[in-house]
């Protein structure tokens, strides 16, 4: 008889799983801030890579405006309560939202702003959407919503996510519209990466002696990752100064967590 040679067992391999350390992070806080320092103004920055799961963010505690990035929540909202009435938005509707979202127009989120029950409507629906740090605006006056940066990467999420409560077809199309947005509005975040699904804000506030909020977030693929990014900003004094932060801000970050190295665990 011949003896069995006893298979040999697999070699155990390990999942590469990437890592951004304490110190990384210190290191581009420092960046951040040595580079923001010189300017004058306030920003805070929030990313999140769906490809690695890291997340990271400056400046946490800033609240601003939302400017025109509030339109997007508003078109959320208009299809959440659409879906709770088992209906697709009118054509009247679609309209108003790609005006909003694709040309910023005002008028049109006026009118989304009123169909979905202005202040009370919009917070009815960031609670449904998981958001903490949104307070709506009064009346009519729906750029003056506040919000942190982090709280858009959570209404971005919304967009990406199957847990969300906005189905894929809603989910679908408000990203359609944020990639049709006008080319001389397609700046910002979109400076990290390709393929961006955008969505900007700017407004001189008297609040400020006349001084620019300027905010952006949106969705970008960079070499082989899918980001998450929103970043709030304010006393800017020009529109111009502002974009100039948040372009070098947002790519700065996402070059820094795409060259996460991977640890064996």
């Amino acid at each position: 008889m011949t003896t069995p040679i006893p298979r040999k067992r697999p070699t155990p391999t390990f999942t590469p799983t990437p890592t951004f350390t304490a110190a990384q992070r210190e290191a581009l806080t420092r960046t951040l801030r040595d580079y923001l320092d010189g300017r004058p103004g306030s920003l805070s920055l929030s990313v999140r890579d769906l490809t690695t799961g890291i997340s990271y963010t400056y400046g946490k505690g800033l609240r601003t405006a939302t400017a025109s990035i509030v339109k997007v929540d508003i078109v959320m909202a208009l299809l959440l309560k659409a879906q709770r009435r088992e209906r697709p938005l009118t054509s009247a509707e679609k309209g108003l939202a790609e005006r909003a979202i694709t040309l910023s127009d005002n008028a049109a989120a006026t009118a989304l702003w009123h169909a979905i029950g202005g202040s009370a409507g919009l917070a009815s629906a960031n609670e449904e959407l998981g958001l903490r740090d949104i307070d709506p605006g009064p009346g009519g006056a729906w750029g003056s919503t506040t919000t942190s940066a982090a709280d858009q990467i959570r209404l971005l999420t919304a967009l990406v996510s199957p847990d969300s409560p906005l189905g894929p077809d809603a989910r679908r199309y408000v990203r359609r519209l944020m990639r049709d947005v006008a080319p001389d509005q397609a700046w910002g975040v979109s400076a990290a990466g390709d393929d961006a699904e955008i969505k900007n804000g700017w407004l001189p506030r008297d609040a400020h002696g006349g001084r620019w909020t300027v905010t952006s977030i949106g969705i970008v693929q960079k070499a082989g990752h899918r980001y998450l990014i929103a970043a709030v900003s304010e006393r800017h004094p020009t529109m111009q100064d502002g974009i100039e932060a948040i372009e070098h801000t947002a790519e700065t970050v996402t070059e820094a967590l795409t060259k996460t190295a991977p640890t064996e665990r």
